[in-house]
């Protein structure tokens, strides 16, 4: 996919792949459509292609940028990259200066809603908007105990370890993120496979692993700066990496939110419902929008 200067739309809405240098690295990012910028920010694993239901919907009403975060998907891997969800979040500010993106409604999923959260707290008064699927939150249980799992030595070390085995179970991973694998649409795992073999990744997933555990903590701190954002939080009943349970609690944070559950959808509703996920977050940034928005 790298290295084409455009990727065709099913909705016939030129989608430009673009590059920008961020701290000295090179991070690739797609951009489509016109209006008030919305800024995507994929999961842990993920990059844009995440997106790729999504955009043209989207670049109907909006200039939509969707990036590959550094260390993910085709953007540079550098070895001394701070992985923290404020490096990455500060990192994604400069390269919105540097893009003169002033202002912009905000879509984050996975741990790159927690990313989302953070760089939220970060730009002010520039984020418009908040929508959230399936973040990753400090209420989730299941969240607390893998992630100090994970940050430990032991931990990093076998994600090490395991990386190069992950191809061959990728598939297994895959089919547990989604409520249905029926919905699996053909290509999606390829379209990871591919991105995840670009050397580099497990140490990047290594990285964020031993921060998680430190930034979930961090989250606490962060929720009075957002807490008046117009915010849409959209959840899978059946998300087995990020419970369900905890958007009530996180719902609670935000002065005016609203929950969206889809019923029999896993962690990917962007991808398992995307009709469905693309008009609730259309009509939601609808409703956002005043005069000459």
């Amino acid at each position: 996919m790298s290295g084409h200067s455009q990727i065709s739309s099913p909705a016939a809405i030129p989608v430009e792949e673009k590059f920008a240098v961020v701290e000295g690295r090179r991070l690739r990012y797609l951009r489509a459509g016109s209006g008030p910028p919305l800024i995507l920010i994929h999961g842990l694993m993920g990059y844009s292609f995440s997106w790729r239901f999504n955009i043209p919907a989207f670049a109907e009403k909006r200039t939509v940028y969707a990036f590959d975060l550094l260390g993910a998907g085709y953007s540079d891997r550098p070895g001394n990259l701070d992985c923290s969800l404020q490096g990455t979040a500060r990192r994604l500010l400069q390269l919105l200066d540097e893009l003169h993106i002033s202002a912009f409604d905000l879509l984050g999923t996975s741990h790159g809603g927690a990313v989302a959260m953070v760089l939220a707290a970060l730009a002010g008064k520039r984020v418009r908007s908040l929508i959230l699927s399936d973040p990753v939150n400090p209420w989730s249980s299941h969240g607390r105990l893998i992630t100090k799992i994970l940050a430990s030595a032991a931990g990093s070390a076998l994600t090490l370890r395991l990386g190069p085995h992950m191809a061959r179970t990728h598939n297994f991973f895959l089919r547990r993120l989604y409520g249905d694998t029926r919905r699996i649409a053909p290509g999606t795992l390829d379209g990871y496979s591919a991105a995840i073999a670009v050397p580099g990744t497990f140490e990047y997933l290594a990285k964020i692993m031993r921060c998680w555990h430190a930034d979930l903590e961090h989250l606490h701190e962060i929720f009075p700066a957002i807490r008046p954002l117009p915010t849409l939080l959209i959840w899978g009943s059946l998300d087995a990496a990020v419970f369900p349970e905890s958007a009530q609690e996180l719902r609670k944070k935000f002065d005016h939110c609203e929950l969206v559950i889809f019923e029999g959808v896993g962690h990917l509703p962007y991808e398992e419902v995307p009709n469905d996920f693309n008009r609730v977050v259309m009509q939601f940034l609808d409703s956002q929008s005043g005069p000459g928005s």
